[in-house]
């Protein structure tokens, strides 16, 4: 059954909820009392998370959804909001990339990218806020990346995140005065099943990116989570704007010269 935790009596939407960071936000708030929708353009995998929560206890809604298609957005945020009578905390974790040197990107490539990481964030914002400022109450999440700093070979990757940031400090400034927090956790290398796929456990690339991590760890889905869960907390009332970097101290800089 759910725990009676932070989140007991809020409802919470979480995209691109079917793996990964997503999925263990999902687990995370849902097993301290959250009401979830799950949104994701794998509507299986969704579904199967949501029937795995609502045997748990916890209740939970799954959508397919392309985050970029306003129509898909305004849906699942409807029927969410019907099911649970309201909608408190907002989780745009959707994200997509295509890996390719500047040269390389292509025009579709630019497009695809930008319309899941920056459009997908503003359609759920766009249609969460009318509930949260209903009920003077909200918290909303963004998932950003390291690689709004800059990262080789995730030129439009890159500049979708650090859009994030400007999205995210321009929503906290706006939203104040409605009792909505809008904060941003941006990982580092994170150990997803799309991750270790492309970066194999003891391969020289991972063994570097290893080497180039102050904590000398691959961080993990829950890492991640533990952040979110936080942010979505009326433990953080006090904290918005704000961008937090979970990468094992990567940003701070290397550990070699």
């Amino acid at each position: 059954m759910s725990k009676e935790g932070r989140f007991k009596g809020r409802s919470a939407l979480i995209t691109g909820a079917a793996q990964g960071i997503g999925r263990a936000i999902a687990l995370k708030m849902g097993r301290e009392g959250a009401s979830l929708a799950l949104l994701d353009i794998d509507g299986e995998k969704v579904k199967e998370l949501a029937t795995q929560l609502e045997k748990e206890g916890i209740p939970a809604s799954a959508f397919k959804v392309d985050v970029g298609n306003e129509k898909d957005v305004d849906y699942a945020v409807k029927e969410t909001v019907t099911r649970f009578k309201k909608l408190d905390i907002l989780v745009n974790n959707a994200g997509l990339v295509r890996p390719s040197a500047f040269e390389g990107v292509s025009i579709d490539d630019w497009d695809a990218v930008i319309k899941v990481n920056l459009k997908g964030s503003f359609f759920c914002t766009r249609h969460a806020l009318p509930h949260m400022k209903k009920n003077h109450y909200g918290k909303i999440v963004n998932i950003g990346s390291r690689a709004s700093l800059g990262k080789a070979d995730r030129t439009v990757y890159s500049t979708t995140k650090a859009g994030i940031i400007g999205f995210t400090r321009t929503l906290a400034l706006e939203l104040a005065p409605h009792n909505i927090n809008v904060n941003n956790v941006a990982p580092g290398p994170i150990a997803t099943e799309l991750f270790t796929a492309a970066n194999p456990a003891g391969s020289p690339k991972t063994e570097a990116i290893l080497r180039s991590i102050p904590l000398r760890r691959m961080g993990q889905p829950e890492d991640v989570a533990n952040a979110v869960a936080f942010l979505a907390s009326d433990e953080a009332g006090f904290i918005t704007g704000q961008t937090l970097f979970i990468c094992g101290g990567l940003t701070v800089g290397s550990v070699y010269f």
